[in-house]
């Protein structure tokens, strides 16, 4: 469990940035640009995350392209990115088809946009996707998956991977405004965008969801010993979901509007389900497809 501590205290330490030097740097920046306080937090954090990823994974042997997953050939990296791609896309349409069925979303933000507006939509979406893939991706698939999976096997690197995956997504949005802030506003900023897990029961069913997410992934990563598939798989299902967010809204006061989370109006129970019937047909369609590239 050494790896999974280090990455736990890589998260623990840029907590502590984020709540420690916030305020002095919004001090230093207030009288001349207007920041919000909690967005010069966020990239504190960030760039806290990115000084010591570099730190931990050279520490633990994982500075090269394949312990980051980047092992393939270019060119083949990319046609499995694009074959992900397109299998995350039309997975996650199925769902939206399904939740569209059941009554579960409201579509008339989409009779509101033109072609133009929709095609620009579209593609801003698509580099989100992507962005968000990569990032976490290359951390939880990538550096972490090996780390784990190097000291404690196949079963744990799943599981813990997926378990951090699912948390990371509840870390809130605070709003402070510059009235409001004091020195201690960085502890406040950070003890509020932990507030989800204070109310677990509120967020179970999108923390499962997202944790089977995690496991899906992370049994791709094992069967292709790369992060090529998760980075497209991953990317296709942001992709549509972000899209389905700015065109249609979650109908809550629908008969099984239960299926759908309170987090985001979009992961829970049915999201769940499905990801749970994907998981054996992903594993058993990217385990062939290992196979055949290696005999």
């Amino acid at each position: 469990m050494r790896a999974f501590t280090w990455f736990l205290l890589l998260f623990a330490v840029a907590f502590a940035v984020v709540a420690v030097a916030t305020y002095p740097v919004w001090l230093l920046l207030h009288p001349h640009f207007d920041f919000p306080f909690h967005r010069i937090g966020e990239r504190i954090g960030m760039l806290a995350l990115a000084v010591g990823f570099v730190l931990v994974a050279r520490h633990l042997g994982l500075a090269d392209r394949a312990s980051l997953g980047y092992g393939l050939p270019r060119r083949l990296f990319v046609r499995e990115m694009l074959t992900g791609l397109a299998l995350g896309v039309v997975t996650m349409l199925v769902v939206v088809g399904v939740m569209s069925a059941l009554g579960l979303l409201e579509w008339s933000r989409a009779s509101t946009i033109g072609a133009g507006a929709l095609a620009q939509l579209i593609v801003a979406r698509l580099l989100s996707g992507l962005i968000v893939a990569l990032i976490e991706e290359t951390f939880m698939r990538g550096a972490m998956y090996t780390a784990i999976e190097r000291e404690s096997g196949v079963r744990i690197a799943v599981l813990l991977t997926a378990l951090l995956y699912a948390a990371s997504h509840f870390f809130g949005k605070v709003r402070i405004a510059p009235d409001d802030v004091t020195a201690w506003s960085g502890v406040a900023l950070l003890t509020q965008s932990l507030q989800a897990f204070a109310h677990f029961s509120g967020i179970l069913d999108a923390f499962l969801a997202l944790a089977a997410v995690g496991v899906v992934l992370a049994l791709v990563r094992h069967a292709t010993g790369n992060i090529a598939a998760c980075l497209g798989l991953h990317a296709g299902w942001v992709w549509v979901m972000l899209v389905v967010h700015e065109l249609a809204a979650p109908r809550a006061d629908a008969p099984l509007g239960f299926l759908l989370s309170r987090f985001d109006g979009f992961v829970g129970w049915l999201v769940l389900g499905w990801t749970l019937l994907l998981s054996v047909p992903i594993w058993h369609f990217y385990a062939r497809r290992a196979a055949r590239r290696t005999s």
